[in-house]
């Protein structure tokens, strides 16, 4: 039986009852049928009983819990069942070994860049991306990395505006608050994109917390920020280009306040709905030779980098070649 994502938008409270969970809100009571569950994302002010906890730990189902302004804030992680110390070692020398961890953390940017690319190609924008991605080769610390990374990015946006109409333009970019419609879109996909990339990664042997292009810090999966920013063009950039050319998303999907702007409760569903139907979107995938959804592409990159890690292939980020 095929497993989905549950958003939940509104506040309410999680029961289990038997294998099923409820979720109740003022409005209704909706079964979530556990064997149906990949996993939760709450928006709202959400309470959940120790039976549902015991019963989504015992099934592996995370849930990712984000606040008010749809900013990412933690999982409920269940105990890992595929740990590997091996695999743990082997992340660890990775980062320990300067040569080896920037290795990784270029082609981190490198795969986002090429992305990138293919985002502005497949509309016909110029670009310099090319060009500044040659400073990545010369690039001797992390930090240089990060600022090529930052360079392309930066130019990139400003390409971007070029085919989005006046008010959904992102000018210039804005994160804790978002200042307008264009960067509360790319501020609530990048968080949901970063939660998606730690449920794949919950599903492999690796662990979240080692990473390679963000420093490994506390309290926080930075495994899944290097992750991310390969599939940001090719998830959330063209998803958001597509809702405001298509007029799906409107000025009236949006909340705005005092130097901010945030998606309303009309807004993040149209977002959610269109996020999770892209997720299930499929390809055909050029190695394997089978048709493979958005989602279980950020998986099999997850199982490359274990591959790079034990030695046996060397990784290559994710292109997309459609």
């Amino acid at each position: 039986m095929t497993r989905r994502n549950y958003y939940l938008t509104t506040d309410g409270l999680l029961k289990r009852k038997e294998n099923t969970v409820y979720f109740l809100n003022k409005d209704s009571k909706r079964p979530l049928p556990i064997n149906k569950i990949y996993s939760i994302y709450a928006y709202g002010a959400l309470s959940i009983s120790s039976q549902v906890l015991n019963l989504l730990s015992r099934e592996g189902i995370p849930v990712h819990f984000f606040n008010r302004y749809g900013f990412y804030t933690g999982s409920f992680y269940p105990r890992e069942t595929l740990l590997s110390g091996d695999i743990i070692i082997k992340q660890a020398e990775h980062v320990l070994d300067h040569g080896r961890r920037m290795e990784l953390a270029k082609s981190f940017v490198s795969g986002a860049a090429l992305n990138m690319k293919r985002v502005l190609g497949y509309y016909g924008l110029e670009n310099g991306i090319s060009d500044t991605l040659g400073d990545l080769e010369s690039s001797v610390s992390i930090t240089e990395v990060m600022n090529v990374e930052a360079r392309i990015r930066s130019d990139y946006y400003r390409a971007i505006d070029g085919i989005l109409p006046e008010g959904f333009r992102i000018e210039r970019r804005t994160r804790r608050p978002p200042e307008n419609m264009a960067n509360a879109m790319i501020s609530f996909g990048n968080s949901l994109l970063y939660s998606t990339v730690i449920t794949e990664l919950y599903n492999t042997q690796l662990n979240p917390t080692i990473s390679y292009l963000h420093e490994p810090f506390e309290r926080r999966y930075s495994l899944a920020l290097d992750l991310s920013e390969i599939f940001k063009p090719t998830i959330i950039d063209r998803m958001i280009i597509s809702l405001i050319k298509k007029r799906a998303i409107k000025v009236e999907d949006f909340e705005h306040g005092m130097n901010q702007c945030l998606l309303n409760d009309s807004g993040k569903r149209k977002f959610l709905a269109e996020y999770d139907r892209r997720l299930g979107k499929t390809v055909k995938h050029r190695e394997l030779g089978r048709k493979v959804s958005y989602r279980r592409l950020i998986r099999l990159e997850a199982y490359k980098l274990i591959k790079h890690l034990i030695g046996q292939k060397k990784y290559e980020p994710f292109v997309m070649w459609w």
